[in-house]
């Protein structure tokens, strides 16, 4: 069963140029001549995210530079009935972006200023279109920070931040986006502008803010957010351990967190993920581990002192074959350049790779890795392993080369197993990448008709007529019913071509 079934629409179909020389009119009524592109060379960088396996062009892209810019464009498109994909950075995981044939792209990247920073209150009032990292760089001067820092935080937006509730490293301490974020004003599909939380630190009624924060633009388009700012901590500091077998540096993870401590950061990386990253970043990783470590411990220098010896204490107990702790703020750095840098640098390895995006509970953090090692020779795939492995949130690599006749459904096929065996596990099949259209079949197996009925009805509830990011996040009953007919015979054989 195909991701994207029969929805793929030809750019140059005949039917679709009367729409578009419609609707181009009508934007460029009230938009700059550069607000709008329509020609295919000008929308070719807008036909995926980065999950790039899946691509589709849009009938238009559209860049506002106000809020009423956006609601007017919004309104437009309601009166239509045009389907509307809004974009950030376009650097999410998991085609939460993707276009459709017969809408337009809506990029919020020209609504891109830091409005308001109040160093007092410690918050940050920003367009959509400001990059994670720039809201840090703005706040350090004050000594503060923004705690939520994905992997691609040079470039991902705050926009996108909200729509997939974005994590990294440090968020097994200090949260998700969900627990960073005060405010959001957003439009929805009809045009109305909305803001939901606020100062305040509770509000009466629904937590709709909760509920925004992770809906993949699927309930509105986000036009300004709040974040608090933390204080930068007085120290810290940085473990690397080397271990010579995976599920080892597994149950590390666990007594870790068992003793009572819970670090900054604590990611870990497999062999095949380690040697890339080295290569890529001489970060100085140890090259013959199956698998390493990074604890990062933040605090009062005292605070950190007895924290490090400690972890260092439970490394060596639980099996670590080499404990460093970085000497100065330098050292610290560079452990984490090469975790930042191992996405890009896996894909050195292949042609192409998948990256998934599962959590687990921490105790069957040894046991899922075994098993995702029997999937990947059960489907003759490498997987490369480099995940965020205090809270469980898992993203196994698939290495492949879509020029090979079966090997991108093999992924795909292999992608839906490990997620699967996610929620067989008691976990979930998404920690930070969303759902998109990547992970649509397994909300299936993650919900059940009653739950996915519910999801169905907030969506109704603020875009009445499907129009915002259709096709994504939640699955259609057909959707499931056709799916769950297909995991029960052929859904699961040896990588045979067989597709989710």
């Amino acid at each position: 069963m195909s991701l994207l079934e029969s929805s793929q629409t030809d750019f140059h179909d005949p039917r679709l140029a009367t729409s578009r020389a419609d609707l181009l009119a009508a934007l460029r009524a009230f938009l700059p001549t550069d607000a709008v592109l329509e020609h295919e060379e000008q929308v070719r960088p807008y036909e995926c995210d980065g999950l790039s396996v899946y691509r589709q062009l849009p009938l238009l892209v559209v860049l506002p530079r106000t809020v009423a810019e956006v609601q007017r464009v919004l309104r437009l498109c309601h009166e239509r009935q045009v389907p509307v994909v809004a974009r950030g950075a376009g650097t999410g995981l998991s085609g939460g972006a993707l276009p459709v044939g017969d809408g337009i792209v809506l990029s919020l990247a020209r609504l891109n200023r830091i409005l308001a920073l109040d160093p007092a209150a410690r918050t940050a009032r920003v367009e959509p279109g400001v990059r994670n990292l720039a809201i840090t760089e703005a706040a350090a001067p004050h000594g503060l920070y923004y705690a939520p820092d994905p992997s691609s935080q040079i470039a991902c937006t705050i926009g996108g931040n909200v729509a997939e509730n974005s994590g990294g490293v440090h968020c097994l301490k200090y949260g998700l986006t969900v627990h960073n974020v005060l405010a959001v004003k957003f439009v929805t599909m009809a045009g109305e502008l909305i803001e939901l939380g606020g100062a305040a630190p509770d509000a009466p009624g629904y937590d709709l803010l909760a509920l925004y924060i992770g809906s993949e633009g699927m309930l509105g388009v986000t036009v300004e957010v709040t974040v608090a700012l933390l204080p930068v901590p007085e120290r810290a500091q940085a473990l690397l351990a080397a271990f010579d077998d995976t599920e080892r540096a597994g149950h590390a993870v666990g007594d870790i967190i068992a003793a009572g401590i819970i670090p900054a950061g604590l990611e870990m990386m497999d062999g095949p993920a380690i040697q890339a990253a080295e290569a890529f970043a001489h970060a100085g990783y140890p090259t013959d581990a199956a698998a390493i470590l990074l604890c990062e411990l933040d605090g009062t220098l005292e605070e950190v002192a007895e924290l490090t010896q400690q972890v260092r204490d439970l490394l060596l107990a639980s099996g670590a074959t080499l404990v460093q702790v970085s000497r100065d703020d330098a050292e610290r750095l560079r452990f984490w350049k090469g975790r930042k840098s191992a996405f890009p640098a896996i894909g050195r390895l292949a042609p192409d790779y998948y990256c998934m995006d599962g959590t687990i509970p921490r105790r069957k953090l040894p046991e899922v890795l075994r098993r995702t090692a029997q999937l990947a020779a059960e489907y003759r795939l490498p997987v490369a392993n480099v995940f965020h492995a205090g809270d469980g949130n898992l993203h196994p690599l698939i290495l492949f080369d879509a020029n090979r006749p079966g090997e991108l459904e093999r992924a795909e096929a292999l992608g839906g197993r490990i997620l699967e065996l996610c929620v067989e596990v008691g976990g979930t099949i998404t920690g930070e990448h969303g759902v998109g259209i990547e992970k649509i079949n397994q909300m299936c197996v993650q919900f059940s008709p009653a739950e996915l009925a519910q999801f169905r009805g907030v969506k109704q509830a603020f875009d009445p007529l499907g129009l915002l990011n259709p096709g994504k996040g939640v699955p259609t009953p057909r959707r499931c019913s056709e799916y769950r007919q297909l995991s029960g015979s052929a859904g699961h054989q040896h990588g045979a071509g067989a597709s989710h």
